[in-house]
């Protein structure tokens, strides 16, 4: 839960949400219009999710559009990015690579000449190095990230605020780097979803049995898109200079614990395909940092949230065929 205090300190301010018709962009733009903030989305998706906010398609790739519509805004969320599983990271680079790098650079570059008074970043787990618990102070610049293209392209957006802080002195920048996120609203496209979208939507398809890769032994770490929301909203109004903070559940689940989790929400027949690669064997994130720091708590049970997004994508099915697709846009 966010404090009342801060929740008072967000009424009838000006909020650009960009990527707010997205996983946690919704989630961001629920809680400041119930704060009492005047929200303005920006997305490339078309769809709107608010009846009170105003929806701005554009593409922040250019930097004129970027330094209009952050124009009058006292707060800006840089929520949108690229999501793909990472079969669609290896396959298409380029897809993940380029566009992240402009948006990233043109919307804070655009912050920071129209005097935002605070600005938040959402990085990514896969800008850390490969490793099994992720600590913010074990994050080395000279090791590649794990996910390598999407992740250098985070680490660029980093390094452009950490230019910010030493040359300007300023730090009115925040960044988060959150773990695996999942909830309403997720990106359920069959041929680029993530683990637990994918998973869901092939388990309504009546796939049977469902055929997961790997021996269900691979331990990731989960958290529910409101959880991660309320993470990103504490990490704008407590700041997290001179770095970033991790937003996750702070808890490993293995891929057979998800998966048995989701079968008391929804029954299903399942197999695991040993001869595929279960891929690294733990990733989870230490939020020690984040309580401590911006008094982040995530409150959402894995069968809580499952419920939640299950119950999201049965009203929901087709809402991905109207968001941005990066992946087909540039096959074609």
């Amino acid at each position: 839960m966010i404090p009342e205090k801060i929740l008072n300190s967000l009424k009838n301010s000006n909020a650009l949400v960009t990527g707010g018709t997205g996983l946690i962009g919704r989630q961001v733009v629920e809680l400041l219009e119930e704060a009492g903030a005047h929200v303005r989305i920006v997305s490339l998706d078309r769809l709107r999710v608010s009846g009170k906010a105003e929806h701005v398609y554009g593409d922040l790739t250019d930097f004129s559009f970027c330094r209009d519509t952050v124009k009058g805004m006292d707060y800006v969320f840089h929520l949108a990015g690229i999501k793909g599983s990472i079969e669609v990271t290896k396959a298409r680079p380029a897809s993940f690579f380029v566009p992240l790098l402009m948006m990233n650079t043109n919307l804070l570059e655009a912050c920071r000449l129209q005097g935002v008074k605070r600005t938040v970043y959402t990085s990514s787990i896969g800008a850390y190095p490969s490793a099994e618990i992720f600590r913010e102070d074990d994050d080395h610049a000279d090791a590649p990230p794990m996910d390598f293209f999407p992740g250098w392209a985070k680490r660029m957006a980093e390094l452009q605020l950490k230019s910010y802080q030493l040359e300007y002195g300023h730090e009115n920048f925040a960044v988060v780097r959150p773990s695996n996120v999942y909830g309403p609203g997720d990106n359920f496209d069959p041929e680029n979803a993530m683990v637990i979208p994918s998973l869901i939507a092939r388990v309504f398809r009546k796939e049977n049995p469902v055929m997961i890769w790997g021996d269900g032994s691979a331990v990731r770490d989960f958290v529910y898109s409101r959880d991660a929301a309320e993470g990103v909203i504490l990490a704008l109004i407590h700041g997290t200079a001179p770095g970033f903070v991790n937003i996750g559940s702070g808890e490993g689940v293995s891929i057979r614990g998800l998966v048995e989790t989701l079968r008391t929400v929804t029954p299903f027949e399942y197999q695991f395909d040993i001869d595929k690669s279960s891929g690294f064997p733990r990733r989870v994130m230490d939020i020690t940092r984040a309580r401590q720091k911006i008094g982040y708590a995530p409150s959402v049970s894995l069968a809580e949230g499952l419920k939640k997004t299950c119950d999201w994508f049965m009203a929901h099915k087709d809402e991905y065929l109207l968001r941005k697709n990066y992946f087909a846009d540039a096959a074609s």
